[in-house]
């Protein structure tokens, strides 16, 4: 059995657009379920909240998320969390295709282009407050 590490975001009422996004972005198949499907909403207002939403890419890639219900407070934005899309040659166009996705929604940190170690490199902040980290090898694996 192979062990697979997963980002999972935590959003403050947007995630269901947040994901809808990224779902424009990486294709696959999206699936949420809110608090009120769970039987878990105990405030009333986050019964239209995703407890949960799991988004499975083209290419393996999986992402998951949620609201941060009413009793848990505000999950703030950005926070000490990115996350890295990275591969080789071969995959070029793809990631340069996520990478302008992405940054259509938000701002550019750092622009993708050759870094000092010799990969193509670039970081932005999307329309949601994470970060992504995007990294094209400049030799195959």
């Amino acid at each position: 059995m192979m062990v697979t590490l997963n980002p999972y975001v935590n959003f403050a009422g947007n995630a269901r657009q947040a994901l809808e996004f990224y779902h424009s972005v990486f294709g696959g198949e999206l699936t949420t379920s809110t608090f009120a499907e769970f039987g878990q909403a105990d405030d009333p207002a986050d019964a239209d909240k995703l407890m949960h939403g799991q988004l499975e890419g083209d290419g393996g890639i999986v992402l998951m998320g949620a609201d941060t219900p009413s009793s848990m407070g505000d999950p703030g934005t950005g926070g000490p969390i990115s996350i890295s899309l990275s591969g080789g040659p071969d995959d070029d166009a793809v990631l340069r295709g996520y990478w302008e996705k992405l940054l259509a929604s938000g701002s550019e940190i750092v622009p993708l282009e050759v870094a000092p170690w010799g990969d193509a490199f670039g970081m932005c902040t999307d329309g949601y407050g994470v970060t992504w980290l995007v990294n094209i090898s400049a030799n195959a694996a």
